[in-house]
């Protein structure tokens, strides 16, 4: 249960030991220190820290500027330690998680966040309306222009504000990769974000894709806000239960449709699976019938089933 010290300045000609003099009156133990904007998202030290902190911790700042880059890069930094048991305090500043009136501050500064982006995109369409309205041609002059200077600054403006989305958005998304990955691939992981109605960061109404989820996650691994092994590769066999899963429910969607007039009983279906010698998923050669419930429920929730009026009975 150690004080763990993070001090950053901007620049090569600043000095930490200010922050550093008070981490270690506070009593932090060990400090790690960083030159670096707080705009920078390669900021080696916060990453190494934020590995570093294990549960029971408390993660120290001088004042939360010195940690985090905008205020939804402090709440997602923040969440990350909660998961991982360590506390945060800031000695600057009203937050200290390890309070119940520091948690309510962050619960403020979380509905401060959300309205803040509300305003910006507000702003942004308004923007556009009234240029368009006097004949003007809305975006960047120097982009207009096509300025190579001004070119390499947006771009990279719009991958630190593709960051803040995805930091936004994590706590929707971002516990179920946690609980499945990486035991499970990647295509399993999106059809449970997508049953459970999971958003994607920012305002996209869009499913989420396999190649949208990698993104996201690689880009929280690259801040420091998830842990690398996410992104390791799911057992081999994994991916074949997925598949053998899949092909189970298609299986019992297709027996129960194919009983035209009727509706089939859950022991029928069973007794059928075991004619066409089909196993369980745990290799059983006899089909209760609540596991047949359980893949009817899965191809009902999938859309698979045609007669709808009323669940099969024993």
């Amino acid at each position: 249960m150690a004080l763990i010290g993070y001090a950053r300045v901007s620049t090569e000609d600043q000095s930490t030991e200010a922050q550093i003099l008070d981490l270690r009156k506070f009593g932090c133990t060990e400090i790690f220190r960083e030159n670096a904007s707080g705009a920078d998202r390669e900021r080696p030290q916060l990453k190494a820290v934020l590995t570093r902190v294990k549960k029971g911790d408390t993660l120290v700042v001088v004042r939360i500027d010195r940690l985090a880059r905008s205020l939804a890069h402090l709440l997602a930094v923040i969440d990350t330690l909660e998961r991982k048991g360590v506390a945060f305090k800031s000695l600057g500043d009203p937050i200290d998680t390890g309070s119940p009136q520091g948690k309510f501050t962050l619960q403020i500064l979380g509905a401060v966040a959300e309205f803040e982006r509300s305003l910006i995109r507000e702003r942004t369409k308004a923007g556009v309306r009234a240029a368009k309205a006097v004949g003007k041609q809305p975006g960047n002059p120097g982009l207009v222009a096509k300025d190579p200077l001004t070119r390499r600054r947006v771009a990279r403006a719009r991958d630190d504000r593709r960051s803040e989305r995805v930091a936004a958005g994590a706590g929707e998304f971002l516990p179920v990769v946690r609980r499945l990955r990486p035991a499970q691939p990647w295509d399993r992981v999106v059809d449970v974000l997508n049953t459970a109605v999971k958003k994607r960061p920012g305002d996209n109404p869009a499913p989420w894709t396999r190649d949208a989820l990698i993104r996201a996650v690689r880009r929280l691994v690259a801040d420091g806000l998830a842990e690398p092994d996410l992104l390791k590769a799911a057992p081999r066999r994994a991916k074949k239960a997925i598949a053998q899963d899949k092909r189970l429910v298609e299986l019992v969607a297709t027996i129960h449709n194919a009983a035209a007039g009727e509706k089939p009983t859950l022991t029928r279906i069973g007794r059928q699976l075991e004619r066409q010698g089909i196993l369980t998923k745990t290799g059983a050669r006899t089909w209760a019938p609540s596991s047949v419930k359980a893949l009817l429920d899965r191809a009902r929730e999938q859309g698979l089933l045609d007669q709808e009026d009323s669940p099969a009975v024993p």
